[in-house]
């Protein structure tokens, strides 16, 4: 141990680039999350080996990779989209998030989240957590929910955590149900509306494109604008096992909130980030509406969505054009999943969700 202290531990003196190839093995787990445990011993070792697991272990918006269960919360790229599928078990009302690990449209990919749709008399509501095998408000591995109304048109995204300080939760059953088993010691178990998402009835079905319309009550409306922040989460309090860590290296902000989330979002004086779906257009050829989805989205379907930033954010030229979210069909029960900044795979994957369960368009 003396030795380790001190610096003068083989380890300590191996060559910088060697120990970087060493530990990047462990950072670029594909299939499963890297225990907490492993990565804390490398930190551990010696303060050269501290210091290069500070740089690999980077918020998804910098390092651009989905490798601790805190990515799913935080912000994607702002250059490059992350690239998902989400699968579907229409038996078991199961809806699964997978990492693509390749340029296939559908690969084995990496699991990230997954969603169980539970029908109530009044509404439909989607759980979301980090376990498949653990899909109950009550579970730790519980991060959210998607909840419609009654006419299956108008859907609120829930979050497990306050998405900053001073946020309000909803008190409600469910509300009661998470708090069997408390979260974390620190942030309140609950249920926190951070997103609005709201479709146009559409009298002609599945005939004409539905009109899809998103309040991102969580991310200020200036976060696409050039050096535009999103509230970034760098602490994961909910997790409690190995399988799930917490990223260990960040914990000098309360609760895990980065220094934007120190204020409600309504003193910040920042309007809510609006998003609206790209408008397709109809192709006299193929006789139907139809979006450039660039390869990522290959069987026709009324699911098949691109967002974009709302006019109604004041915002003008490109950062109202970028596509931020675009989810499309490519199989019977497969479907693509792509975001970037500001959302989050959990925004994103809720908004998705939502595609599946509106009403006016079953299939």
């Amino acid at each position: 141990m003396d030795e380790i202290e001190g610096g003068n531990c083989y380890w300590a003196n191996m060559p910088s680039e060697l120990l970087r190839e060493v530990l990047m093995k462990i950072e670029d787990s594909e299939s499963s999350w890297p225990a907490r445990k492993h990565v804390v011993a490398c930190a551990g070792v010696c303060k050269s080996w501290r210091e290069i697991i500070k740089e690999l272990v980077k918020t998804l918006e910098v390092s651009g990779k989905i490798t601790f269960p805190i990515s799913i919360k935080q912000p994607g790229p702002r250059v490059s989209p992350v690239q998902c599928f989400v699968k579907r078990n229409r038996a078991t009302q199961m809806h699964y998030l997978y990492l693509s690990l390749s340029q296939a449209l559908a690969d084995d990919g990496k699991f990230l989240l997954a969603a169980r749709r539970f029908r109530r008399p009044s509404f439909t509501e989607y759980v979301i957590s980090l376990h498949p095998d653990h899909m109950f408000r009550a579970s730790s591995h519980y991060i959210g929910k998607l909840r419609s109304n009654f006419l299956g048109n108008k859907f609120v995204v829930y979050d497990a955590l306050p998405p900053h300080a001073g946020a309000k939760m909803l008190r409600s059953r469910s509300t009661q149900m998470v708090g069997l088993k408390q979260i974390s010691p620190r942030v309140p178990a609950g249920n926190y509306p951070i997103a609005q998402i709201t479709y146009e009835l559409n009298v002609l079905g599945a005939r004409s494109p539905r009109r899809m319309h998103c309040i991102m009550d969580a991310i200020p409306a200036s976060a696409i604008k050039t050096g535009g922040v999103a509230p970034t989460r760098i602490d994961f309090p909910i997790s409690n096992s190995d399988s799930f860590p917490a990223n260990p290296f960040f914990r000098s902000k309360p609760n895990g909130l980065d220094k934007s989330l120190s204020m409600p979002l309504d003193s910040q004086r920042d309007a809510s980030l609006v998003l609206r779906n790209e408008a397709p257009r109809w192709n006299q050829q193929l006789h139907c509406w139809c979006l450039n989805f660039h390869g990522r989205v290959t069987v026709a379907s009324v699911k098949n969505f691109q967002l974009v930033a709302s006019p109604e954010n004041g915002l003008v030229g490109a950062e109202n054009e970028k596509i931020l979210l675009q989810f499309g069909k490519v199989g019977k029960d497969v479907f693509t999943m792509d975001y970037c900044y500001p959302l989050s795979a959990f925004q994103a994957f809720a908004i998705s969700l939502s595609s599946f369960d509106t009403k006016s368009t079953r299939e």
